[in-house]
């Protein structure tokens, strides 16, 4: 009876940093935050977890021959299909980052989780802020 306890007590001793670096590495919200630039790329992409993909080119460095991007993942349908409605337009964008990425969550660390404006092609606002 004692041994089971110190194998019990012992597994939870090693299971636990297991568990905690997982969350911390995985699942913590390390930072939120927006974005604003043109969609470059939108696509739908992955061998076994099909996830959606996407680019920003970034606003204010259309003049540079490099330009500074913003590569992101889409977990949520209804935010995907809103974006695969407006390639090369002006939008504004909520994303999390966190550590790291899990092959069925997207590729990247920063996942936009919903769009604040998209504006048209004379600068007419389509989506209106929240």
């Amino acid at each position: 009876m004692r041994t089971r306890k110190i194998i019990l007590i012992v597994t939870c001793l090693l299971l636990l940093p297991i568990f905690t670096f997982i969350y911390w590495r995985y699942y913590f919200v390390f930072a939120e935050g927006t974005q604003a630039g043109t969609l470059n790329i939108f696509q739908k992409k992955g061998f076994v977890f099909k996830t959606y993909e996407g680019k920003i080119i970034l606003s204010g460095f259309k003049a540079n021959v490099q330009s500074n991007e913003f590569s992101f993942s889409v977990t949520n349908a209804h935010v995907a299909e809103q974006l695969l409605q407006v390639p090369g337009r002006e939008i504004n964008v909520h994303y999390t980052q966190y550590l790291s990425s899990l092959p069925w969550r997207g590729m990247q660390n920063f996942i936009v989780d919903s769009i604040y404006e998209v504006r048209g092609v004379n600068g007419e606002s389509i989506v209106k802020p929240r």
